[in-house]
């Protein structure tokens, strides 16, 4: 099995939305990515995290606020690329959240000799 790091993206307004959301509407978002996450199986390596204030740091070491609209990340396994998109379908983040909100797949690659 592969492994797939996947990023969510959601512009700042939507994660303010989320940050000010009642108890109530939390929990009923949460529910949405428990089910997912039951969907998903032992596909889903590590369910992650939201993330926020993302640096940008250069070359020359200098940082910055980031530009990127990284909301958060998960990690799956998977056989391959066809397979990890189809266990995001229905995914709660690009269903009917945010008519801005994406969902990025990449494959981790293998580092020779580790």
């Amino acid at each position: 099995m592969k492994k797939f790091l996947v990023t969510y993206h959601a512009p700042a307004d939507a994660m303010e939305q989320t940050m000010n959301a009642t108890p109530e509407q939390q929990a009923e978002g949460m529910k949405a990515w428990m089910d997912w996450a039951q969907r998903a199986g032992s596909h889903l390596v590590e369910m992650g995290s939201p993330l926020m204030g993302g640096q940008k740091i250069g070359s020359d070491g200098a940082s910055a606020q980031s530009g990127s609209n990284v909301s958060g990340y998960s990690i799956l396994q998977a056989e391959n690329m066809d397979e990890a998109k189809s266990l995001l379908q229905g995914h709660p983040h690009t269903n009917g959240w945010s008519k801005d909100a994406s969902i990025e797949v990449h494959e981790a690659m293998e580092i020779p000799g580790m």
